[in-house]
């Protein structure tokens, strides 16, 4: 009778973990500290000085919510004025990682046109939400 508490107590356990896990993915999340010694180059060197807002995406080559992930921003930042959408693959640099306090892929960080970070993501975004939590850093909503 034991192993059945166990294993009922596990599935609880398990089931509460998973929840929250699921409720956390993709939620936006207000901006972190900058780091100390600036940004790291690599995120340097791709943020656009003519977007009002670029988005980052830190991704991993081996990371499969990253291939939706460029999927929904890719032509998110097509179609909003003022926002731009990179991608930088750290599986060689873990150290940009670590710069950023980036413990998942895929994780989305938003910077200002200063390099100054606005908002993050961790997993995949929900466009709604992120285009509103943007909002006030763009000239204008989505165009047809």
């Amino acid at each position: 009778m034991t192993g059945v508490w166990v294993v009922l107590g596990t599935l609880v356990v398990a089931a509460v973990a998973g929840g929250l896990l699921k409720a956390r993915n993709g939620r936006v999340r207000a901006a972190r500290r900058a780091p100390a010694a600036g940004l790291p180059e690599p995120v340097a060197a791709v943020l656009d000085t003519g977007a009002r807002v670029t988005l980052v995406q830190i991704s991993t080559t081996f990371c499969t919510p990253c291939r939706h992930t460029r999927a929904l921003l890719g032509p998110l930042a097509e179609r909003t004025d003022g926002l731009n959408h990179v991608e930088l693959d750290v599986t060689n640099q873990p150290e940009v990682a670590q710069a950023l306090g980036v413990l998942r892929t895929p994780t989305t960080i938003a910077y200002d046109s200063d390099g100054t970070e606005l908002l993050r993501v961790g997993g995949v975004p929900k466009a709604p939400a992120l285009l509103e939590a943007l909002a006030p850093h763009l000239p204008a909503r989505v165009t047809d």
